[in-house]
């Protein structure tokens, strides 16, 4: 099977062992080099990773690698089918990609379901709803027939994040090719000076909520699987900084 999984990360970890597997080191330009390929090799941006995350390594994969399909993974949240009791022994393997790519040409992580509220109402509450409100202008402009879908993405309260996804090499080509066409545009015409380094990351950011676009405007089929953590999670602080952002307008300023 002719297919590679990048695994964005910053630093040292542990890394899964199947061949399927290529750990890349994201904002690499200008940092300390890791035991792994950095994204500043080739075609890159990786001067852009403050703003712009683990798309630094999506772009120097799609620029880069020569396979039939190409994923994206994180150093701490990886694909899985079954939870074993070593985590890094539940890791998603070639084997069972290749079962899973007899049926489909895309694989993405379960839906995250917002209950409460919309996704755009999530953003806004969060970060600075001028960063969506530009991007619909970009696509308004650019990809007109794109906005129907824009807006029912945003208005449902369900949307695949994480920017993780495996998907064939044609596919993902035309995904990159609109992803990264707005994304540039919006960091042409967006103000960041006054945003936290946090808020900065607005480019990967919007980027999770664009994916859903793409795939519905396109008619995208695809198959959902779980992602496992390779390290817990503070579920307490992750859910009161929700509800402080819906009901009291606290922003993020963190990960959770």
């Amino acid at each position: 099977m002719d297919a590679k999984i990048i695994v964005a990360t910053h630093k040292q970890y542990q890394m899964p062992s199947d061949e399927l597997y290529l750990p890349i080191q994201v904002g690499a330009e200008g940092k300390e080099k890791l035991n792994y390929i950095g994204d500043n090799t080739s075609h890159n941006i990786s001067k852009k990773n403050a703003n712009y995350c683990e798309l630094t390594g999506l772009y120097w994969a799609w620029k880069n690698l020569n396979c039939n399909y190409i994923g994206l993974a994180h150093y701490r949240r990886h694909f899985c089918l079954k939870k074993k009791g070593n985590k890094f022994n539940s890791i998603l393997t070639s084997r069972e990609l290749e079962t899973l790519l007899k049926n489909t040409n895309v694989i993405l992580p379960k839906r995250r379901n917002y209950y409460i509220e919309t996704v755009y109402n999530h953003y806004s509450h969060t970060f600075h709803c001028e960063d969506l409100d530009m991007t619909r202008d970009i696509i308004a402009e650019k990809y007109p027939y794109y906005i129907k879908y824009f807006d029912k993405v945003m208005q449902g309260k369900k949307i695949h994040i994480f920017n993780m996804f495996i998907m064939k090499k044609e596919i993902l080509n035309e995904y990159c090719n609109w992803l990264f066409d707005i994304l540039f545009t919006l960091e042409e015409r967006l103000d960041i000076s006054k945003y936290s380094s946090f808020e900065a990351r607005v480019f990967g950011r919007v980027s999770e909520l664009l994916l859903d676009v793409w795939l519905l405007a396109n008619d995208i089929k695809f198959t959902e699987i779980p992602v496992i953590y390779m390290e817990k999670i503070d579920w307490y602080r992750k859910t009161t900084g929700f509800l402080k952002a819906k009901f009291l307008g606290i922003k993020y300023d963190k990960s959770f």
